[in-house]
């Protein structure tokens, strides 16, 4: 059986994170923009950050998986 979780949740995440698609932290006017497609080096960090949050939440602390 492979779990499929992983793959899924990480690309997911990967994709909806990435600064500037549907929201981006800080911003350049705002402390929260959403929709402007441009990033900064700030605004990198810490979507890495939650990025990473999010994995150790899915993975480690709810135990996600998904067998197929």
């Amino acid at each position: 059986m492979k779990d499929l979780a992983t793959p899924i949740i990480a690309a997911s995440l990967f994709a909806f994170l990435s600064p500037g698609l549907i929201f981006q932290l800080p911003g350049k006017h705002h402390m929260v923009e959403f929709f402007n497609m441009k990033t900064s080096i700030p605004s990198l960090f810490l979507h890495t950050v939650i990025y990473g949050l999010l994995l150790i939440l899915f993975f480690v602390i709810l135990n996600v998986h998904l067998y197929e």
